[in-house]
């Protein structure tokens, strides 16, 4: 199980990229405008360093919706290897059987 403060982290994480969302796209659009002047895309780029780091969708972890394991999760489940597994054996997943030859 991961701590508490990690996966509330990356929940806040989230929030912000939600909330940030269309001003970062705005901004994005000033900068990759070709037709725009360099004083409005210089001005762009600044704007875009007064928004939050944790804003960026890129700085998210995906995680595993049950224990918050960050590493070997699958992103068809959302969830961990170690919690698909455990699923998959109890027979809970359709269509996932254990491979047998």
């Amino acid at each position: 199980m991961a701590k508490k403060a990690l996966i509330n982290r990356e929940v806040k994480r989230i929030a912000l990229s939600k909330k940030y969302a269309a001003k970062r796209a705005a901004i994005f659009a000033i900068i990759n405008n070709t037709s725009a002047t360099e004083e409005e895309r210089f001005g762009a780029r600044l704007q875009l360093q007064s928004i939050p780091r944790n804003a960026a969708p890129v700085r998210q972890r995906r995680r595993c919706a049950i224990t918050g394991r960050p590493r070997g999760v699958f992103r068809k489940f959302g969830l961990g290897r170690i919690k698909i597994r455990e699923i998959a054996m109890r027979g809970a997943i359709p269509g996932v059987i254990k491979a047998s030859w």
